[in-house]
């Protein structure tokens, strides 16, 4: 869990900075693009970083998920090893709702499942058909280092999951049959 925020940035909002505002911090890394061997490893926890670090990386991967038009970005993406995404699903649609999400732990899964078609910034043109459930619950810190409980739903649960698979080095390319496809060998 990173340090909690303190002074003016607490005072300004009790979840931390506002993450739009971040997001005009940051600066556009490059995507890496698989089969690159960085977007296969497990991160590790975001804890182990002091808050300059984790606010200069969630402002970088907002950056560069709006700069690429992407709906979320995980740190492997950009070639940082550390546990956290960021996500803004209404964006696209001009309802802009920028999450960063550090250290996730998916606790609960809901029962009902839907395949959709999903696109990956680091597998440019190549959409894959995932399953995945409808609802989640997620244990996560915020940016101002306060753990939530968050549950998802719909399209904000499918990226949610999308990215966290990025963190534990499985990509979308791993739920087709063969291991020619997901570029595992």
């Amino acid at each position: 869990m990173p340090e909690p925020l303190s002074g003016e940035d607490a005072a300004q909002a009790s979840q931390g900075p506002d993450p739009a505002r971040l997001a005009a911090q940051g600066r556009i890394r490059p995507i890496l693009i698989h089969p690159d061997p960085a977007l296969r490893r497990i991160c590790a926890p975001v804890g182990r970083l002091g808050w300059d670090e984790v606010s200069q990386l969630a402002a970088d991967l907002l950056a560069t998920m709006y700069h690429a038009g992407g709906r979320g970005l995980a740190a492997p993406q950009i070639g940082e090893g550390w546990r956290i995404f960021v996500m803004d699903h209404g964006w696209k649609e001009g309802a802009p709702l920028p999450r960063v999400v550090m250290d996730p732990e998916i606790l609960a899964l809901g029962g009902e499942v839907e395949t959709i078609e999903e696109a990956c910034l680091s597998i440019p043109g190549r959409p894959v058909a995932v399953t995945r459930p409808v609802t989640i619950s997620m244990r996560c810190f915020d940016l101002a280092g306060a753990m939530q409980v968050l549950t998802l739903a719909g399209i904000e649960a499918r990226i949610a999951q999308h990215e966290a698979d990025h963190l534990d080095g499985r990509l979308i390319l791993d739920t087709l049959e063969g291991p020619e496809d997901s570029g595992v060998r």
